[in-house]
């Protein structure tokens, strides 16, 4: 087997297990793996694999390849949580792949392996790797055509460009845009930087790469258009995509330096062992193209995501490759010239911060409020931290000798591999007692005549209802307040249908309005309570015209 090959297995294996284990655990998250789970529920339900539908209205926010890719799995495998999380795990396990194949090539087979180890355990890909949503994909797609763009700069070969075309083309129908565009920040910059040492691509190269782009993008969106309009492909590039950058999306705004600390967090554990990685690359970057190629992946794309208006942590998971190409590099020549101190010292660092973790555990589980669900989750919550203290202890020691320095950032690898699925395993499924739709849903499915409405109002959680029933339901506006699309009066909801399954908050069970009906709390959970109005339909005064979608 060839090396770098065999260091792609590596990477694979490594992402896989960084997400695989325990990934049906537990019910979906509120509120984006419900909403997408639920449009790719909707293409089984309703066979329209063109237009995406959510509670059975047009969605033109999102592109279709992530909710294509779902809705295949569940098809496969049954409408579950893994299903629908499983494309963001096989995207991560890819992207480890191709970090190490392509890094491997390039730097040698420990340097490929060391990349793709520490991108695939790094916490934010392990945690966008299990959720439901599209950004595992898009990264994967950036990733692959940021890496084979390099290559074809590197070689000169025409394939290489091709690949990273119809890479970034699949990036595109994952979520629009951003993928070329997130693309081409890195390797524009990279060519710029390194202009006496590329080989730009022939004209053959740019004619297949557009052509492939055109004909994997654009059937699609004609396809849309033809079946609905123009304007749906003005909201989802126009609103959706640039208006994220211009303007703020669902309140979900944050200062220019918003993402600094995402990142710290985001590439915990190895984040300790970027300032000498830096230290170290930022003299060598002048001759090493990988080295550059790196920091311009980190640098261009965060000052171009921090300057946009709309800010979510997952939209900076396209900084973690170069992350972990510097860091990767970084190690790779630890292990050439032996450990300095610097090594040794941030490997210590680790550990001093479980620690610190650890004792704000402590101190949380003395508070009295502390409820039973949150107290049998915290043991296995200072396991896995035991296992990433340990390690990081271990990792230390190791890097102190000579013969042992290569197992070093394995150690570290490893003991993150083991802490990420224990928590995963042992921890979130403690979550499901702070989910009441799920449980409140199962009640309404059980208990619902034909004939029912289904609606919610003033709770959380709109699309997970939807997810845990079906489409058909109904969100009640509130007076003086902003209502979600497609509102609708109460009163038009309670008073036109033999049944009403309404969920309500807690506090409100008992005064919600009743419209002249008979109204009970069937169920309870957390802050949310579950009504059913029957009984006579409602005073000639209440009547309003039948509901409708």
């Amino acid at each position: 087997m060839e090396r770098p090959v065999r260091a792609a297995y590596i990477g694979a294996m490594a992402g896989a297990l960084a997400t695989l284990p325990g990934l049906g655990a537990g019910t979906l998250w509120d509120n984006s793996e419900t909403t997408y789970g639920e449009v790719a529920r909707e293409i089984l339900l309703d066979g329209n694999w063109i237009v995406m539908h959510l509670n059975g209205h047009p969605w033109f926010v999102q592109p279709p390849l992530y909710f294509w890719l779902a809705a295949l799995a569940a098809r496969v495998l049954g409408i579950s949580a893994f299903a629908l999380r499983l494309p963001s795990a096989l995207a991560t396990a890819a992207m480890g792949a191709a970090a190490a194949y392509t890094i491997a090539r390039e730097a040698g087979e420990r340097a490929g392996v060391l990349a793709g180890v520490v991108l695939s355990t790094a916490l934010m890909q392990a945690v966008i790797g299990r959720l439901a949503i599209m950004d595992a994909t898009l990264d994967l797609a950036v990733t692959v055509a940021v890496l084979a763009w390099y290559r074809g700069l590197s070689t000169g070969r025409d394939r290489s460009y091709i690949i990273g075309a119809v890479a970034v083309a699949l990036g595109f129908l994952a979520k629009g845009p951003v993928a070329p565009v997130a693309a081409l920040l890195v390797i524009v910059p990279y060519a710029c930087w390194s202009r006496h040492d590329i080989k730009l691509p022939s004209v053959r190269a740019w004619l297949w790469g557009s052509a492939l782009f055109v004909a994997t993008t654009v059937p699609w969106f004609a396809a849309l258009v033809a079946q609905t309009s123009p304007h749906s492909v003005l909201e989802l590039i126009g609103h959706y995509t640039f208006g994220r950058y211009t303007g703020v999306i669902e309140n979900q705004s944050g200062p220019v330096w918003y993402y600094v600390p995402v990142l710290v967090l985001g590439f915990f554990p190895w984040i300790a062992f970027f300032p000498p990685a830096v230290a170290y690359g930022v003299h060598r970057a002048r001759e090493g193209p990988l080295w550059r190629l790196g920091f311009v992946w980190i640098v261009v794309p965060l000052l171009f995501f921090s300057f946009a208006q709309t800010k979510l942590p997952n939209y900076v998971a396209l900084v973690l490759p170069g992350l972990a190409l510097i860091t990767g590099l970084y190690f790779d020549a630890v292990v050439r010239k032996g450990a300095t101190r610097s090594a040794i010292v941030a490997a210590a660092v680790v550990p001093l911060t479980i620690a610190c973790l650890g004792v704000a555990i402590r101190i949380f589980t003395l508070d009295n409020r502390l409820t039973l669900a949150v107290a049998s989750a915290i043991p296995p919550l200072i396991a896995a931290g035991a296992a990433i203290f340990a390690g990081s202890l271990v990792t230390a020691v190791l890097l102190m000798r000579r013969a042992s320095i290569a197992a070093a950032p394995f150690a570290l690898g490893a003991a993150m591999l083991a802490a990420v699925d224990m928590l995963a395993v042992a921890v979130l499924p403690h979550a499901e007692a702070y989910k009441p739709i799920p449980k409140l849903a199962a009640v309404i499915d059980r208990e619902r005549e034909p004939g029912d409405l289904v609606a919610i109002r003033d709770v959380s959680g709109s699309n997970a209802l939807v997810f845990y029933t079906r489409p058909g339901v109904f969100v009640l506006s509130s007076p003086g307040k902003g209502g979600e699309p497609h509102a609708v009066s109460p009163r038009n909801v309670i008073c036109n249908a033999p049944r009403v399954w309404l969920v309500s908050p807690r506090a409100q069970a008992r005064t919600a309005p009743t419209f002249g009906r008979s109204r009970h709390v069937i169920a309870t959970s957390t802050k949310a309570a579950l009504l059913l109005y029957d009984g006579a339909p409602c005073p000639a005064s209440f009547t309003s015209r039948p509901a409708s979608r």
